[in-house]
């Protein structure tokens, strides 16, 4: 086999398991209250110092389009979960803020949200979690330079 062919087969096998994994995961998402791209959004938050981040920055983090992001972060704002606030640094940034509210709802769902993706994930060993973490985490590195 090919070096291409080898490649376009571990895509392939990457993608395809990532898409069968995301629909169980949406089917099982624990919550009615906010959408599986919200939870996305505050648990990037989340991880971040202050739970704050530029939105530009935050793009980086997501599978939506910058558009999609603004309107999924004003959404999220108009319900208190985020606050959005002036880029002191650069004024025409926006920095996003996760607010107290934003971070308990985020905690109520991650547990049970946890929950169904070991439940998914179980399939693989934790020698098989720590290479496929390793391998995805170099793959994006040498991607993103």
């Amino acid at each position: 086999m090919s070096d291409r062919a080898a490649a376009v087969n571990a895509w392939e096998a990457l993608f395809r398991a990532q898409v069968t994994v995301l629909r169980v995961l949406q089917a099982e998402f624990p919550t009615d209250e906010i959408s599986l791209n919200e939870y996305d959004v505050l648990f990037n938050l989340s991880r971040q110092p202050e739970h704050q981040l530029r939105i530009r920055d935050l793009n980086k983090h997501l599978l939506l389009t910058q558009p999609s992001v603004s309107r999924l972060v004003d959404r999220l704002a108009a319900r208190g979960l985020l606050r959005k606030e002036a880029d002191p640094g650069d004024g025409r940034g926006t920095i996003v803020c996760l607010t107290e509210a934003g971070y308990e709802l985020f905690r109520s769902v991650a547990v049970p949200h946890s929950t169904s993706i070991a439940k998914e994930m179980a399939a693989l060993t934790p020698d098989e979690l720590a290479a496929l973490t390793a391998l995805t985490d170099k793959l994006r590195r040498s991607i993103e330079g």
